[in-house]
């Protein structure tokens, strides 16, 4: 079977050129992945507005209604670092939905790829480090809430920690929340995630990995989850602009494969999300964010 991709055409939007974040990666990811033949007509689906109620399991009414209706203050949107638009808007209330839905899947087929979310710096109440909405908490919260899942594991590679996610999953035992991120790097307040793993700046592919997949091993023992959101952020890459790791494109492909083959061999279901990655070379970024995508179809076509 080919592997369930989760994708809206509004991902991408038009979007100052001079800005730091890379909007046109997702329309980038899904021309990669149509070329390469994992993407075709039939394995993708369309999500649409995630429910105002669904949203509010993990975030404030009062700041949901502000964001919606360009109501934040200069100092709301610096710290969420993207500029308000009706386009951002229609973004932001759909991608939550892209990671709940991408869940809703892998627990039916054992895999489901979003090539969105992994907002993981969005607070209960305020937007950060351009995430608006955290993707990863809503889904968790749903999921729990309509009794798919009992236990989650979020196992969060970006190299920023997933702060966000801690905070607003604190109190949240069925949740368990795992980081594993470049210790001197955004955001300079950490939070507590139920593991947190800080890596020092430099570190290579072979210290790397070792490091991840023995994460793995004691999260999914401490976890014990029936399904595991996992954030393949590629920021870990040499190269990135905000990354601080020097982790090479073929140690990103080794890691996709490690922490996809052990789940697969656990049978724990996986739902992908496509986590941080920063260069001005969209295409190319959007080939390292395909690295996870192709790993799955290696695995569990």
């Amino acid at each position: 079977m080919s592997i369930p991709l989760i994708y809206s055409p509004f991902y991408s939007f038009h979007f100052p050129a001079t800005h730091r974040f890379p909007m046109d990666k997702f329309r980038q990811l899904y021309r990669c992945l149509a070329d390469t033949g994992i993407l075709k007509e039939h394995n993708v689906f369309r999500p649409g507005r995630v429910k105002e109620q669904v949203l509010q399991l993990a975030h404030a009414s009062d700041y949901i209604h502000r964001f919606q209706n360009n109501q934040l203050t200069g100092k709301e949107l610096r710290k969420m670092g993207l500029p308000w638009s009706t386009d951002l808007v229609k973004r932001s209330m759909i991608s939550p939905n892209g990671t709940l839905m991408t869940g809703a899947i892998a627990l039916n087929h054992g895999i489901a790829c979003h090539m969105a979310g992994g907002t993981h710096h969005a607070y209960h109440d305020h937007g950060r480090g351009y995430c608006v909405f955290n993707d990863l908490a809503v889904a968790a919260k749903a999921l729990l809430a309509q009794d798919k899942a009992k236990k989650i594991l979020i196992f969060d590679c970006d190299v920023h920690q997933g702060d966000g996610t801690a905070s607003i999953l604190a109190h949240e035992p069925r949740v368990f929340t795992c980081s594993i991120h470049c210790e001197k790097n955004f955001p300079h307040l950490k939070q507590d995630s139920d593991l947190d793993v800080g890596l020092p700046k430099g570190m290579t592919d072979e210290d790397y990995l070792q490091v991840v997949g023995d994460t793995l091993e004691k999260a999914l023992q401490l976890s014990q989850p029936d399904l595991v959101f996992y954030d393949a952020g590629v920021d870990v890459y040499a190269e990135d602009g905000l990354g601080y790791l020097n982790i090479s494109i073929e140690g990103i492909r080794r890691r996709e494969q490690l922490v996809l083959s052990i789940l697969r061999e656990q049978h724990i279901p996986v739902a992908t999300v496509i986590g941080g990655g920063y260069d001005k070379n969209q295409a190319a970024l959007a080939r390292r964010h395909a690295l996870v995508f192709e790993t799955a179809a290696d695995l569990f076509s």
